[in-house]
């Protein structure tokens, strides 16, 4: 699904540097790497505070215990994304309240969104699924209007561009109160090993953040507020600051295949391609960077996605279904608030979807093998 030896090798020459200074000097935590690319990724969000952290989980409920959640506090989330999302709401005794996805976008719905609202309703999760951008400007409105915090889950969007109805452009992940996002090795921006961070534009907050990252920590051995230990290893930093200057490019990659993707399929009536929320009529502009594609994801209609996948495995094609089991059916989360009315296009999702390999090393050879591949099967 990703290549990240193809990756390294583009870069080898800076990360080997960067890692070699690391050892040598022994700053192997909080060290000048970590500082270093907490300033540059500042700048290229053009956010006031990026606080590094060991992954994107704990960047997540680290968001929601800097903004002083309490136990029973409802959180509006998408039913559809990944299990972190949910799980952090769990741990910290708030009450996950899971709502339906947009058909088109896969991201929240705005209209659930509304019907979801309690006077328990504390904060939204809008989850930037697949390297789309949610409707922030409904979300912020609706957060508004009702006095509810707004955390961005970014963890598959960064480098995202959302372009406000007011003809603003902002990153993904600088638009709510506070934003989490994923340094995962697959992911756009990928260290390698685990890490993560949390932005905002809010001084009080990021200050509450930086403590409860460190043991509730700001002077050594004073812990002023209940913390965890979650930082981000120098090692990981060095190679995150190596990758950041292409961070565009890697994503400009990933749009065009997605568009080569497209133009192969867009004749096939049981293959409905993902699309960008721009004005193009093939879904994906040429210069525009809302969608970073993640994940390209297509929906396999009138046809059946589990064989299309043991098709795809034997012959040697890479693919994940990203997500089989929608998050109000999990073990976990089952709740006798959901109704399965509810969640009419999740359910049906689940079923489709299918993630094809993407990332920066695809050539014009493989992308041709992958959709022949899947057109054979479907055709047949």
């Amino acid at each position: 699904m990703v290549d990240l030896k193809g990756q390294y090798h583009g870069i080898k020459e800076r990360v080997d540097a960067s890692i070699s200074e690391v050892i040598e000097n022994t700053a192997f935590i909080n060290g000048p790497e970590v500082h270093q690319f907490q300033k540059e990724l500042e700048d290229y969000l053009e956010v006031k505070h990026v606080i590094p952290c060991a992954n994107g989980t704990d960047a997540l409920q680290i968001a929601m215990m800097g903004l002083g959640l309490k136990p029973g506090d409802e959180v509006i989330t998408a039913d559809f994304t990944f299990a972190a999302t949910v799980e952090v709401i769990a741990l910290l005794q708030l009450t996950p309240v899971l709502v339906d996805v947009d058909p088109v976008n896969f991201n929240i719905d705005i209209g659930a969104i509304k019907k979801a609202i309690t006077p328990r309703t504390k904060a939204i999760v809008p989850v930037h699924l697949f390297g789309l951008t949610a409707n922030m400007d409904a979300v912020m409105e609706i957060a508004e209007q009702h006095n509810l915090f707004v955390i961005e889950d970014n963890a598959q969007g960064i480098g995202a561009d959302y372009k406000s109805k007011n003809g603003s452009t902002k990153k993904s992940g600088t638009i709510g109160h506070v934003a989490s996002t994923s340094f995962f090795p697959s992911k756009n921006l990928g260290c390698y090993g685990d890490g993560g961070a949390i932005f905002t534009n809010d001084d009080d907050l990021a200050h509450t953040i930086r403590g409860i990252v460190n043991h509730g920590m700001y002077v050594r051995y004073h812990h002023d507020v209940v913390g965890v230990n979650s930082r981000l290893d120098s090692i990981q930093a060095a190679v995150l600051r190596a990758k950041l200057p292409n961070l565009d490019v890697y994503n400009t990659a990933r749009r065009n295949t997605a568009r080569k993707y497209n133009e192969a399929f867009s004749e096939i009536e049981n293959i409905i391609t993902p699309t960008a929320d721009c004005d193009s009529p093939k879904g994906i502009c040429d210069n525009c960077n809302c969608h970073v594609f993640h994940q390209y994801t297509l929906r396999i209609v009138n046809s059946d996605r589990d064989a299309l996948v043991q098709h795809l495995n034997e012959n040697n094609i890479p693919c994940g279904v990203y997500y089989p089991i929608p998050l109000h059916s999990q073990k976990a989360y089952r709740d006798d608030r959901y109704n399965e009315a509810d969640f009419p296009i999740t359910n049906q999702l689940v079923k489709e979807v299918i993630s094809l390999p993407m990332h920066t090393e695809l050539d014009n050879e493989q992308i041709d093998f992958i959709t022949r591949t899947v057109i054979n099967f479907v055709n047949k």
